[in-house]
């Protein structure tokens, strides 16, 4: 057991203060990493605001400034954003996330996930004062800077912040444990965005009453209730000490499923093939998704046309308002359902790995992603909506479960003592996707529309080269081998602090089941009712 005139000699926030007691439940640990990824997870929803804040000067309609360059838009006052100056905080959200996680995920392994869960909630909190502030004031580069890049850093250091630990606690549960995890991330758009959208309504009013659209008011009530979430996530954080095991559990063969007993340091990582093999699967899994899935709900419209709406025949082009909103609903259905296979797919998959191997779930994944995208969404363009739809469902479960398989794909070849920094430095592949997949559909969409190309023939070019991306993939997952022996540590090479080793089995602590009870509420009831508000979007597709 540690030495208690040593811990008090520590401070609170540093690594050796988490080290659990003995007796400590593993379970309390992943609804703080959930509290903490349900949070951040909002950056999928700020999609919510972007219409809002496109006319917080003319409240009912934009105030519009066609010669409004977009250097001119970061400080005018006199006139509404265009849309496409507001995702700019989208881009940056993704590009400083990779940027953050890859510079200070070393930091974060010496520090531990409690000092970054609490810096990370002062970043993405902070920011979104920042960015009510400049909503307020109208100033879009207060926006870019609280949210974008403030937030940003919070959002690299928030989703990294649990893995390494979470891989430790469940080393016989690696998949399942970083897929609960990233499955709140995945979430918290679900909960986010309804909640962000019930609380625009209630401080919305009239053009002249000073309240405007109630974006900036929604921002300040969002990121005080995710202050104290995360920050309760943050010191509920504890980790293993060293050499724990759960009990009745023994560390593999390094043959089996091709899982590592040794460590690689941070420093050697990025110098062998497997990290860049493992940066192209991730790579290639997210350009072929993020793109898409972005502009799910035109792309069924466009498809599909007077099908939507029970008006066979009618074009997309020809659809007059009513019938606009009548296909925008089930637009939104089908992004709903989208989402739902997006979270789900990130613990499905992840677990499924843990049963089957990281590299057979790649391999499958990445395989049937590009059979789905290579012949039956084309196929099925225009044709049969109930199939297509099940098979794009499909494609966001596989695009989900990549993210949450990584970490412990990552941990298999690398060791877990430094996971949480590699995986922070893999993200960079996730960033450049993030920039890549989406400029790619839509430049192919683009085009297609201007050489006159009907809406219905323009997906199937598009859903070809994203099978190519896949199969891209494919090919660098199957090169992946084990790590050579000479990038392993020495395992008297420690240069993070060591902590004592307190137990080796896990056992369930006396009087914690109550804790238990209210940590996983605490995190499941936002999630069901995130669930009910998209089933309740999504129940129109069956109408």
């Amino acid at each position: 057991m540690p030495d208690t005139r040593d811990l008090a000699a520590e401070g609170f926030l540093s690594r050796a203060r988490t080290v659990a007691a003995p007796g400590f439940n593993r379970w309390l640990v992943p609804p703080c990493a959930l509290a903490i990824h349900l949070c951040i997870g909002m950056a999928y929803g700020f999609s919510v605001f972007w219409l809002p804040l496109s006319r917080a000067i003319g409240i009912t309609d934009p105030v519009a400034c066609p010669n409004l360059s977009l250097l001119g838009a970061l400080t005018t006052t006199t006139c509404d954003w265009r849309i496409s100056d507001l995702v700019w905080t989208y881009t940056l959200f993704f590009v400083v996330l990779g940027a953050a996680a890859a510079i200070w995920g070393g930091w974060l392994e010496r520090a531990g996930p409690r000092k970054a869960g609490i810096v990370a909630a002062f970043c993405w909190c902070g920011g979104m004062g920042i960015a009510a502030i400049g909503i307020a004031t109208h100033q879009l580069w207060l926006i870019w800077l609280g949210s974008g890049v403030i937030g940003g850093i919070g959002l690299g250091l928030g989703y990294i912040s649990p893995v390494s630990t979470l891989i430790k606690w469940f080393p016989d549960r690696r998949g399942m444990a970083t897929g609960m995890a990233i499955m709140g991330f995945g979430g918290g758009a679900m909960i986010g965005g309804p909640l962000a959208d019930l609380l625009m309504k209630h401080f919305a009013r009239a053009a002249g009453t000073g309240a405007g659209v109630g974006v900036w008011q929604t921002f300040l009530v969002l990121a005080c209730v995710y202050f104290v979430f995360m920050m309760a996530g943050a010191i509920g954080y504890r980790v293993p000490a060293e050499g724990w095991a759960p009990a009745g559990w023994t560390a593999p063969t390094s043959a089996k499923a091709s899982i590592s007993r040794f460590n690689v340091a941070l420093s050697d990582a990025h110098r062998t093939p497997q990290f860049w093999l493992v940066w192209l699967v991730l790579f290639f899994n997210v350009s072929a998704s993020i793109g898409i899935i972005g502009i799910a709900s035109p792309m069924l419209q466009e498809l599909f046309g007077g099908r939507l709406i029970d008006a066979p025949g009618v074009l997309f082009t020809a659809f007059d308002d009513d019938q606009k909103k009548a296909a925008a609903a089930v637009g939104a259905g089908f992004v709903g359902a989208i989402s739902l296979f997006n979270i789900g797919g990130r613990f499905f998959w992840a677990w499924l790995s843990d049963r089957i191997g990281r590299k057979p779930l790649f391999a499958t994944i990445l395989a049937a992603g590009a059979v789905l995208y290579g012949f039956a969404a084309p196929a099925l363009a225009g044709t049969t909506l109930g199939l297509f739809i099940l098979v794009f469902c499909i494609l966001a479960s596989m695009y989900g479960g990549g993210f949450a398989t990584v970490p412990a794909y990552l941990a298999d070849l690398f060791g877990t003592k430094y996971v949480g920094a590699i995986h922070g430095r893999l993200l960079t592949a996730w960033s450049t996707a993030g920039v890549v997949g989406p400029l790619l559909v839509a430049n192919m969409r683009d085009r297609a529309i201007a050489a006159g190309v009907p809406r219905s023939d323009i997906y199937p070019p598009i859903f070809w080269v994203l099978a190519a991306m896949l199969i891209a993939g494919f090919v660098a997952n199957l090169f992946v081998r084990p790590v050579a022996a000479k990038f392993h540590m020495a395992a008297d090479d420690r240069p993070i602090a060591v902590e004592t080793v307190a137990s080796n089995t896990v056992a369930t602590a006396v009087g914690t089941s109550p804790i238990i009870v209210f940590a996983w509420l605490a995190v499941g009831l936002p999630i069901l009712w995130g669930i009910y508000m998209t089933l309740s979007k999504a129940l129109i597709l069956f109408k």
